[in-house]
């Protein structure tokens, strides 16, 4: 695919749109990536790095390899993404802290229009588009309700907990920053990310390596095989998690309340991100 300046500046603002999305427990750069009309090649990309490729980066043919595997765009948008987590970091966890119906009410207005576009993904409902939409939405409603684990600090639990991670975070509605909540690691890595703590930093990257080009193929695999059933399963695991990314929270930070305070900020900020979607529905031109 020729692409110029312009398409790989678009495409470092959607991997950077991936970054701040991933840093929030609750929602998923897969999310983002799906309806800013990259997921699919996001996917192939990742699934081309294999023996057939890194053959050929072993026997010289660099510039073979990194057509092979897509480079330029896994460059450019990796890049996008990790100028993202680092810059944002700090002031996505500081927002989350001092401003949690705020920053809850504009991911819920994503969150919610992304599993109506993606729903249009699916060329027909029948019983069984129906069922793994629900089961999806089962599924991720269960984990959004899951109390986070007491776990390891050692380098072999980081790289275990970046392995499993990296496959939430490819998969549209379920947060891999809420798995590693879950995993009891998602503030153990924010302060090395926040710190540079080269060590972790690396091992949870080498674990994440190997677990996304493992999902990866799968999940293109179901996708090129299953289309319809995968986009219900993951419009559904979307639905689901709007348990997690609801507002309003009582005095516990867990359990969904009523609109209490910042309603119409909260209102305001819903309509935006779903606005932020419409617009990159748009852009996108359903180009999946």
């Amino acid at each position: 695919m020729n692409r110029g300046l312009k398409d790989y500046g678009l495409i470092m603002l959607k991997g950077i749109g991936m970054g701040a999305a991933d840093v929030v427990p609750g929602v998923s750069g897969g999310t983002i990536a799906f309806i800013a009309g990259i997921y699919e090649e996001l996917l192939d990309s990742i699934k081309s790095i294999d023996g057939n490729s890194l053959k050929l980066l072993f026997t010289g043919k660099a510039s073979a390899f990194w057509k092979a595997i897509n480079g330029n765009f896994l460059l450019t948008l990796v890049s996008g993404i990790a100028i993202s987590i680092f810059s944002l970091a700090k002031l996505i966890t500081y927002l989350l802290e001092n401003q949690p119906v705020l920053v809850w009410s504009f991911f819920f207005g994503l969150v919610l229009a992304s599993t109506l576009f993606v729903s249009k993904d699916i060329k027909k409902w029948d019983w069984k588009t129906i069922l793994s939409f629900a089961v999806g939405g089962v599924i991720a409603y269960y984990i959004t309700v899951a109390t986070p684990a007491k776990t390891p600090d050692g380098l072999w639990f980081i790289f275990l907990c970046g392995a499993i991670a990296i496959c939430a975070m490819i998969l549209p509605g379920i947060s891999g920053s809420f798995i590693l909540v879950l995993l009891g690691k998602y503030y153990h890595v924010m302060e090395a990310v926040k710190n540079l703590d080269i060590v972790i930093i690396l091992v949870f990257i080498c674990g994440a390596t190997i677990g996304i080009t493992s999902f990866s193929r799968l999940l293109s695999c179901l996708l090129r095989r299953l289309h319809d059933l995968t986009i219900a399963v993951l419009a559904g695991f979307m639905l689901g998690s709007l348990n997690k990314v609801w507002p309003w929270k009582a005095a516990d930070s867990v359990s969904n309340i009523l609109p209490d305070n910042l309603i119409w900020e909260g209102a305001g900020l819903m309509i935006l991100g779903f606005g932020v979607v419409y617009i990159l529905e748009k852009l996108s031109g359903n180009k999946r």
